[in-house]
């Protein structure tokens, strides 16, 4: 079955192309919403190609912070080892250490009773 719908695809186009620019002809005669539909597509693609060209999509929404000067934890000396960064943005505000990511726990405003939480929760316990 697949080999005879190959067989008239390609003997329709074998003939197309050989009868040429005629064929073209009659084809938008027969067919000419196919030109409409082709002007709305370059249209459409076009559009599409100039938005994203310009507004580029980004993959995170993260905004800048002003880092403080002399902040990073090798350029302090103190051995705290905290970034720093000015709160708002504001550069003409004190510089306020930045939260580490590996130290900052989120506790889930959930309240369990004491025997389902000894037996859930795993912080602090030995092989977790």
């Amino acid at each position: 079955m697949a080999s005879v719908i190959a067989r008239r695809a390609f003997t329709t186009t074998a003939r197309r192309l050989a009868t040429g620019e005629e064929a073209l002809k009659a084809e938008s005669k027969k067919n000419p919403e196919i030109a409409i539909l082709g002007g709305v597509m370059v249209c459409a693609l076009a559009g599409a190609g100039f938005y994203f060209g310009r507004t580029p999509t980004k993959s995170t929404s993260e905004s800048p912070v002003a880092i403080a000067k002399g902040s990073m934890p090798w350029e302090t000396g103190s051995g705290s080892g905290k970034y720093q960064y000015h709160p708002g943005g504001d550069a003409s505000a004190p510089p306020k250490d930045a939260p580490s990511a590996v130290n900052v726990v989120v506790v889930p405003d959930v309240n369990l009773p004491k025997s389902l939480h000894d037996k859930y929760n795993k912080w602090g316990k030995e092989g977790y």
